[in-house]
C-alpha cells in the first residue's frame, strides 16, 4: 500500500485546529493574533493544470500540506490543453491555474480571448527546450563546433539548424516546428532562437485575419499540446519544437529526437510559468488569493531547499498519473540538476527548473514587459505602443503588491524569513538589464521600444505587417 506523502485531516478537523490555533495565539497576546492572515473567502478550490513538471508548486503544495495550513482545501485537475484552462478560470468552472506567463497577458489585451486575469505567483524559471528529429540532427551535427575532448559545445546557435534546412528547402518541403500555444514561453524562445540565427518564424497578422503567425515564415510554427510533441515529431508532422520537461527527455530517452539547447541558454532565467486567476476572482476572494500565494511560495521554496534536495521526492509525486505521469526517470532527468542533449551526453544544469531562487516566484513588470515587446516583434501587437503603455499593462495583470502581502504574512508566522525575498520597501518590479541572451543583445524591461530596436528580425518603431 502506498503511503501518502502528506497525512490529511478531514476537513472539519483542520477548520477546527486552525481556529482553536487562532484563539489560543489570541490568549497570549495582540502581537501573536496578529502574525495570522485573515480566514479564506472560499476554502474549496479547484486549479488546472497541464501536465508538466514546472506544476510542481501546487502539486507539492497540496502533497505537503502547505494549502491545508491555510485553510485551503485543493483539487487539482489536468486540462486537455492551455485554451481550454484559460477558459476554464473565465469561466469560473476553475478558481485558477498554471498558466503559460504570456497568457495572462494575451487574455488582457485582447488577443484571442478577451478577459482580464491577473498573477500574483512566478511558477518558476527555464524548464524548456528545443528539439529537433533524427534526422534534422544528423544534418546539423557535422556543422557544430566541437571541443578539444571531441563533445560538441554548447550553447548550440540556430544558424546550424539554418544550414540543415536548406536540403528540406531544396526538396521543396516546408520546414515544420511546434510550439505550445501563440502566447507561450515556448513560441517566442523558439522565435528568439531562430531569429538569432538568421531564420525570418513569421509574422501574425491578427487586423488582417492572419493569427497563423507564418507570414513571411522561413519556418513555419504551429501549435501542439506538450505531451502530444514526441508522437507527432515521430510521425514526422513536425521537424522539431519548443516545450516544457518532460517532453525534450521523453524524445531522448525514446530515440526519436536530439534536445539542442535548453531554454536557459536562449535566455539566462527566464520567467516561464505564472498562476492566474481572473481580476472578478481576485477581488471577489482576496483572502483566498493570498492564501493561495502563500503556500505556494512554501511549495517553491521546499522544492529548492538544500541545493534541490527534495527534487527525488518531487519527482517521485509528479510521475503519479494524476500529475504529470511520465516514468520517474524521464522527470528526474531534468528535475534532477542534469539534461541530456544527445542520448548519453548528459551534462549539469543545476539551473534548467528554478522555483524559487534567484527569486523566481515574484512577479517582476520587467518580465510581463519582455513578453508584451515579443508580442509586438511577431506582429500579435499590430501597432507602435510608447513604454508607458508596457508599463500601465504590466501593472494591470503583474501584482507583486499580492504577493508581497502574502511574504510579509509568512515572515510574521516565522514560516520565511525575510532575507530569503526582495526588500519590499524599494523593490520597484524591475530586474536589473541583462544581456544574457543568446545573442547578447541587452534587455531593459523599462526601455522596452529601445530593446525592439536592437532585434534584427522583427516588427520596430512604426512598422506594420
Amino acid at each position: 500500500m502506498k503511503k501518502p506523502t502528506h497525512i490529511s485531516t478531514t476537513k472539519p478537523l483542520a477548520k477546527f485546529l486552525r481556529v482553536a490555533t487562532l484563539a489560543l495565539a489570541g490568549t497570549f497576546s495582540l502581537g501573536a493574533f496578529q502574525t495570522f492572515a485573515a480566514t479564506p473567502e472560499k476554502e474549496d478550490l479547484k486549479f488546472g493544470f497541464i501536465k508538466l513538471t514546472d506544476m510542481a508548486p501546487l502539486a507539492i503544495a497540496k502533497e505537503k500540506g502547505f494549502f491545508e495550513d491555510e485553510g485551503l482545501y485543493v483539487q487539482l485537475e489536468a486540462q486537455a490543453n492551455w485554451k481550454v484552462l484559460l477558459d476554464r478560470v473565465i469561466t469560473g468552472e476553475l478558481d485558477g491555474a498554471h498558466m503559460l506567463a504570456g497568457q495572462p497577458l494575451g487574455a488582457t489585451i485582447g488577443f484571442g480571448t478577451q478577459a482580464h486575469i491577473i498573477t500574483a505567483f512566478s511558477m518558476d524559471l527555464n524548464g524548456n527546450g528545443i528539439t529537433v528529429s533524427n534526422d534534422v540532427w544528423e544534418l546539423m551535427k557535422p556543422h557544430l563546433p566541437k571541443d578539444k575532448d571531441g563533445k560538441i559545445v554548447h550553447p548550440i546557435k540556430a544558424e546550424y539548424l539554418k544550414k540543415a534546412m536548406q536540403k528540406y528547402k531544396d526538396e521543396g518541403k516546408p520546414f515544420k516546428m511546434g510550439m505550445v500555444f501563440p502566447v507561450s514561453t515556448h513560441n517566442y524562445e523558439l522565435r528568439y532562437w531562430l531569429a538569432s540565427g538568421g531564420i525570418n518564424p513569421g509574422f501574425y497578422a491578427p487586423a488582417k485575419g492572419d493569427t497563423s503567425g507564418q507570414l513571411n515564415a522561413d519556418a513555419l510554427l504551429s501549435v501542439t499540446p506538450p505531451p502530444q510533441m514526441p508522437s507527432t515529431l515521430e510521425a514526422g508532422t513536425i521537424y522539431g519544437y519548443c516545450v516544457g520537461e518532460p517532453w525534450n527527455q521523453q524524445a531522448v530517452f525514446k530515440g526519436i529526437g536530439v534536445p539542442v539547447i535548453t531554454d536557459y541558454e536562449i535566455w539566462k532565467n527566464n520567467p516561464e510559468k505564472v498562476f492566474g486567476v481572473s481580476k472578478d476572482w481576485a477581488d471577489k476572494y482576496p483572502q483566498t488569493h493570498i492564501a493561495v500565494v502563500k503556500a505556494m511560495i512554501r511549495a517553491a521554496k521546499w522544492l529548492d531547499d538544500n541545493n534541490n534536495a527534495n527534487r527525488p521526492e518531487a519527482v517521485k509525486i509528479l510521475s503519479q498519473p494524476n500529475y504529470v505521469g511520465a516514468d520517474y526517470d524521464v522527470i528526474a532527468n531534468s528535475m534532477t540538476g542534469t539534461f541530456e542533449y544527445e542520448k548519453g551526453d548528459k551534462r549539469e544544469v543545476p539551473d534548467f527548473n528554478v522555483f524559487f531562487r534567484h527569486d523566481a516566484t515574484y512577479p517582476f513588470y520587467s518580465d510581463a514587459i519582455w513578453y508584451l515587446s515579443q508580442m509586438r516583434r511577431w506582429g500579435q501587437i499590430a501597432e507602435a505602443k510608447p513604454d508607458s503603455w508596457y508599463m500601465d499593462i504590466a501593472k494591470k495583470v503583474y501584482r507583486p503588491d499580492i504577493y508581497a502581502t502574502a511574504a510579509k504574512e509568512l515572515i510574521n508566522e516565522g514560516k520565511m524569513k525575510a532575507s530569503e525575498f526582495p526588500d519590499f520597501s524599494t523593490e520597484d518590479g524591475f530586474r536589473e538589464p541583462t544581456n544574457e541572451f543568446i545573442d547578447g543583445i541587452t534587455y531593459d524591461g523599462k526601455h522596452p521600444n529601445q530593446y525592439l530596436e536592437q532585434l534584427k528580425i522583427g516588427l520596430k518603431g512604426n512598422d506594420k505587417i
